[in-house]
């Protein structure tokens, strides 16, 4: 079986686990709820259905996202992910509404809060979980390059630290009595999740606009740095683009301009699957060959040289500013 065949089949378990356990962790808020009655924690378990909802959805992009590039999406189906994660900040916006709609109308006609105390260990206890199975789902969906399990996963913790918050404030409830602190957390909760789903909207956005990563350029340079051979003269027009977890790198590379054909072909594919292997990346490399024309003479230690007509002075390193920047040739 194929490296990508096990990292998918490890999507799908990590995909399935976060439904399975939400289901689980939803029905201890709901009891947690229906046991105290606390608008607070109604508001964590409609988080929960959330993230239930999200779960289901994330699988599916999972599973299509897999798909090979076809004639109708030759760079593949990798960008359902980041409507993936679009999808689950709406959800998430969805219920900061919903709460703050029930926290309202608990404070107009007032809360009645009874069992907090077997209440909030319950919810805090699913709290817990939800902890666990967000740092999993944010470790597990970088480590399988999947936006939409890595903007599930942040979902989840951003509802661990709710239910810590609401576990705290609601201790402030339970010893002084003031039970209109209730709904005033739960509008606190609806706050969080609306940032929450604002930024998920906002990164998922930037993604399906094609805005480039500079974090993963500064590592293509370092690479190219590192393992150039002396006949890659200099390197421009380079640009990324995200498919999902496929990533396709566009870069023009000057060679000196007497190599055969053979030979330029050979040097490019060198390099560009040094770079795809040391950078982790799965996608493509495509490069656009530029001849050096003579006017890199100075930072070209390729000897000897019919047509050299400086002497070679140094050896400069590639920039990033360079390197993104357009060929003059």
């Amino acid at each position: 079986m194929s490296q990508e065949n096990k990292a998918q089949r490890s999507r799908i378990r990590l995909a399935l686990l976060s439904i399975f356990a939400g289901l689980f962790i939803l029905t201890l808020k709901y009891v947690a709820y229906h046991i105290s009655g606390s608008t607070a924690l109604l508001s964590d378990a409609i988080e929960s259905v959330v993230n239930v909802i999200a779960a289901v959805f994330a699988l599916g992009a999972v599973l299509f996202s897999a798909r090979p590039a076809d004639k109708e999406h030759p760079y593949g189906h990798g960008k359902i992910e980041h409507f993936s994660a679009a999808f689950e900040g709406g959800l998430i916006s969805l219920a900061a509404v919903l709460i703050a709609w029930e926290a309202i109308h608990t404070l107009l006609v007032g809360a009645k809060v009874q069992n907090l105390s077997q209440g909030l260990a319950l919810n805090f206890f699913a709290g817990l979980l939800n902890g666990v199975l967000g740092l999993i789902m944010i470790r597990m969906g970088r480590k399988h390059r999947s936006k939409a399990l890595e903007a599930d996963g942040h979902h989840i913790l951003s509802d661990f630290w709710s239910t810590l918050g609401l576990a705290a404030g609601l201790l402030v409830v339970k010893f002084t009595g003031l039970t209109w602190l209730d709904p005033i957390l739960a509008l606190g909760v609806a706050a969080l999740l609306a940032w929450t789903g604002f930024k998920l909207v906002g990164s998922s956005s930037q993604a399906l606009l094609d805005m480039e990563d500079p974090e993963l350029l500064e590592q293509i340079l370092e690479i190219i740095n590192r393992i150039r051979p002396v006949d890659l003269i200099a390197v421009h027009d380079l640009k990324t683009l995200r498919s999902g977890r496929y990533t396709h790198v566009d870069i023009h590379l000057v060679i000196p301009e007497f190599y055969t054909v053979h030979q330029g072909h050979e040097l490019v594919e060198r390099v560009g699957n040094q770079i795809i292997e040391e950078a982790a990346l799965q996608g493509e490399f495509n490069t656009h060959l530029d001849p050096c024309q003579c006017a890199w003479c100075a930072q070209c230690g390729v000897a000897p040289c019919p047509i050299r007509k400086h002497p070679h002075q140094n050896n400069v390193p590639l920039t990033v500013e360079a390197a993104v920047a357009p060929g003059d040739i």
